[in-house]
């Protein structure tokens, strides 16, 4: 009988050198996933080769690397499509704080049934997501994997950012619970403290342009509304 992974946990990566060591350590000591999947999105430093070293240790580990630099959403589908699990775990390279403990508590409710979608809450999310109680932007997340692999035309259309927010489009229309799973130790650093205080500024309007591109701002409403109306 062939092995079916239950939990696929795919990382999208681009120059995360100094960060993706302490996510994959963390990810592969979690008993819950069976298998790592980093997707190098074309990076310049050596976040490629530090995943390729744990990959020769970890033979659970694949490492993905796209030709150029194509942003997240192309990233994680790469990942979607050679995953070969029930379930993903999408995970940040950069976070920092990370434990096994946590990845268990995100992926358990969906594993367990009692959720159709997990999503993170952590440390530094921007006060106003911590205050309602939801990230509706946060890159942590658990969902079936049938439910992404089924789009991936459409996610190699979408802007460099708008994975998010199509997830958040898909979870409503299929009429998801949603397990909102807090991270208080866990933190995200800031673009500015990655790229310089320019660089970090440009990138995070990019990013917010990316969304709007996805949705329109009456629809983010929409989603925040219904997502935290649908936790378990």
């Amino acid at each position: 009988m062939t092995y079916s992974p239950r939990l696929s946990c795919i990382i999208p990566a681009y120059n995360e050198a100094p960060r993706i060591g302490a996510v994959l350590q963390t990810a592969l000591a979690t008993a819950l996933i069976d298998e790592v999947i980093v997707v190098d999105d074309g990076s310049t430093d050596t976040t490629a080769l530090i995943a390729d070293g744990f990959a020769v240790r970890h033979p659970g580990l694949r490492v993905l690397r796209q030709p150029v630099n194509g942003g997240k959403t192309r990233a994680v589908a790469a990942g979607v499509a050679a995953a070969r699990g029930e379930f993903l775990l999408l995970l940040d390279a950069d976070l920092a704080g990370l434990a096994p403990d946590h990845l268990a508590s995100l992926a358990d409710p969906v594993i367990g049934g009692r959720a159709g979608a997990a999503i993170s809450l952590r440390r530094n999310a921007p006060w106003p997501w911590r205050v309602i109680g939801l990230d509706y932007i946060s890159g942590e997340r658990v969902l079936p994997r049938a439910l992404l692999a089924a789009h991936l035309d459409r996610l190699d259309a979408l802007p460099r950012f708008g994975l998010e927010v199509f997830m958040n489009r898909l979870w409503i229309a299929n009429g998801l619970q949603i397990a909102v799973v807090p991270w208080p130790g866990v933190s995200s650093p800031l673009k500015g403290a990655k790229q310089g205080l320019r660089a970090g500024l440009r990138a995070d309007v990019n990013m917010m342009g990316d969304i709007f591109r996805t949705i329109r701002p009456w629809e983010a409403l929409t989603q925040i509304a219904t997502l935290r109306s649908r936790r378990i």
